[in-house]
């Protein structure tokens, strides 16, 4: 269910432009860095930069995945 939320203009300008780069929506931007920023206080030992990967992997379809296999079972 979308809500329709104050945002600071420059905030929204921000979101627009990076937004285009990462081919998401405002909406879309806005719900990421909110994502982001929310595991990163509940992580304050990680840093940001990989927490903003495992999001990523996380977000990635599971059928296009590489399983792992352990140099130790590799022949």
């Amino acid at each position: 269910m979308g809500m329709p939320v104050r945002i600071d203009d420059q905030l929204y300008q921000l979101a627009r432009s990076e937004a285009v780069i990462e081919h998401r929506t405002i909406a879309g931007q806005i719900e990421y860095w909110a994502l982001l920023g929310r595991a990163a206080l509940d992580n304050p030992d990680l840093p940001v930069s990989f927490i903003a990967q495992s999001l990523g992997a996380m977000a990635e379809p599971r059928d296009q995945a590489t399983p792992f296999v352990p140099r130790s079972k590799k022949a």
